[in-house]
Order: structure tokens, then sequence, then C-alpha cells
């Protein structure tokens, strides 16, 4: 990529929680999916972490955005905005003219083709000239290694911020595809109801995010591999006097509850509607989970018991959908199934 080089190559998973950003084969950027704009002007003032640090404690000033919602463009301007302000930080600052982009971005197996057209036209006013579209289901099959153009059934569940992608893959194609708006998203505002709810304390998407992390489980037994409780700090929903409350992986086990129901649900349709060759495929080779949510603990074990098939997390579940996604990058050629 030198002086005269006027194609840069990128390849991006456009999440609802994270932005990932994969050029060379090689991980750029990975950064919150968040823009802090001036209210007055609109113009940029940060993208990624530096403005998700001031997400829920900007002034009158600066508005503080999340461009998407349930896994699409939500805020088109913003979300312009923050694809722009990303690539920046992958351009090569010493090259005279600004390169012409090809990229490959991932979407939702359930984009409708207006949404689909928001995610192009997005990344073209950002700078891309040649832009491809992915199915992310289809990218974190090819990121996990799976061979999608083998004459066999695979199985991935995708759970990501704002969308759980489920689909049957084989000889490069879905056959069988979930998309539900039952994700991360949902998981964070679960618990921010059950500590309003049961504890009377306020806690804003950043401290139920840690929340998550920190004692998150789908399982009320994990045995040995429990985590010690979180303490949780925040005004009474009354009387607004500090609280210090300490929350056990157990109780948000059971307030995760339903959101994760609704995912096993989600996987059963898609199995239900699934040809007997292809699922006999499935139960031989197991069903593989990636995506943030892929975390949560206890996931897999409570997947497997339910519905008899080994879930195999996969070995980086966060970044599998950007891995995929560079491969596709650079075989734009040969993949018949990438969108123009």
């Amino acid at each position: 990529m030198g002086l005269f080089s006027f194609t840069q190559e990128i390849a991006m998973d456009l999440g609802t929680a994270n932005t990932i950003i994969t050029s060379n084969g090689k991980i750029v950027v990975n950064e919150p999916s968040v823009v802090a704009l001036d209210r007055v002007t609109k113009k940029t003032i940060a993208v990624g972490e530096q403005a998700k640090c001031m997400y829920e404690k900007t002034n009158d000033q600066i508005s503080t955005i999340r461009p998407l919602r349930d896994g699409v463009i939500a805020d088109f301007d913003a979300c312009e905005a923050m694809i722009r302000g990303l690539i920046k930080k992958v351009s090569n600052r010493n090259r005279i003219f600004t390169p012409s982009l090809r990229m490959v971005i991932g979407v939702p197996s359930g984009s409708t083709e207006v949404e689909k057209r928001a995610v192009r036209d997005s990344a073209e006013h950002a700078g891309g000239r040649d832009v491809y579209l992915i199915y992310e289901p289809m990218a974190a099959a090819i990121g996990v290694g799976i061979d999608v153009e083998a004459p066999e059934g695979n199985m991935i569940v995708d759970i990501g911020g704002g969308t759980t992608e489920i689909a049957v893959i084989s000889m490069g194609g879905i056959v069988t595809n979930s998309s539900i708006k039952v994700a991360g998203d949902d998981l964070i505002a679960d618990i921010q109801e059950y500590m309003s709810r049961q504890h009377n304390v306020k806690v804003s998407e950043r401290m139920a995010e840690r929340i998550k992390i920190s004692v998150g489980s789908a399982l009320t037994d994990l045995g040995e591999d429990a985590p010690e409780d979180y303490v949780v700090y925040g005004p009474n929903r009354i009387t607004a006097l500090p609280m210090q409350v300490p929350v056990c992986y157990q109780e948000i086990a059971h307030c995760l509850d339903k959101s994760v129901a609704r995912i096993e649900a989600a996987i059963l349709n898609a199995l239900e509607h699934t040809p007997p060759e292809l699922y006999a495929d499935i139960v031989h080779n197991g069903i593989y989970l990636a995506g943030g949510g892929a975390l949560l603990r206890g996931l897999d074990k409570r997947l497997t018991d339910k519905i008899n098939i080994p879930f195999h997390v996969a070995e980086d579940p966060l970044l599998a959908v950007a891995k995929g996604t560079g491969v596709a990058l650079k075989n734009v050629n040969r993949f018949q199934f990438l969108m123009r």
C-alpha cells in the first residue's frame, strides 16, 4: 500500500454494540458503536471508545448516539459519521490522496431490502466505492472455521448486541434461518428492570452491562465456576439516597431466564424447519455459538441439556463475524453469496 495505491480493502462487522474492522487479515479497529456529535453544528466530536466514555455523561451541547438498534441502522446520519470516523483510524495518513474503499459489511440475515440499502448507502457516503454485504451468520460460520461450501449441514447461533442470528448453512447458502430481536441489549434491559423492581436501585445501561459481564449467567448452578458477588452502586429509586447492593449470579440467571428461553425457542424453531439430512449432520457436528452472548456463563450447557445436541462456543466468539468478513473480502470473486 504505497503512495499511488488508491484502493484500500476493509471488512466491517457493523454491530449494535461494537464495530470491528479488519484490513489485510488483521483487526485494526475494535470499538463500541457509539458516536458523539455537537448538537448545534452536527460535527463529529468522537467515535468508538472515546465516545462511549461520554455516553450518559454529556451536557446539553453534546449528543452521544448508538446509531444501530436491533442490528439495523436507527440513525442514518450518526451511523455515517461513525463509519467515517472509524475508517479514518484505519487509513494510512501518509497518503496524499484519499483511497477508494472496497468493503465487505455484515448485516443481519433478517434485514429487509430497505435496511440493506441503508447500510450500503452509509458505507458509500463514508467513502466506500465497491461495497459488498454478507449475512452475519454466514460470516460467523466462516470465522468459526466451518467450510460453508461443503455439502453438509452446519448450524450457527450468533448472539450479538441487537439480534440473535440462527442459520443452517450448506453448500454456500443459508437453508434455514431465523433472526430475532432478542440479544445482549435485551439482557441489559432485563437487568436494569430487575434491579429497579427487586432492589429499588437505578442503574444505567453501562452499569447493567458491567453486571452482565461480572455475574451474568444462564444457569442457577455453576458449581466451581461460580463468580463472586458483584457490588452495585446507585441511587435509591424513591429517595435518591445512595445504595450499595451485592448481586449474585443466581438472581441474575433468574432475571435473564425469559430472554434466554426465547433464544432457545428460536433455535428449536429453526431445527424444526431443517431438512432431515442436514439435521443429521447438525446432530453429528454440533451447533456453534458466536457473538458476545456466547460468553454468558453456562449458556452452552443449558442449550445442550435442553436440545440434546452439543453446543460449542467459538474460540473467539466476539471476533467470529469480523474474521469471517475478512475471509470473504479476500474471496469476493469466488463467494457467490456476497450481495452487491
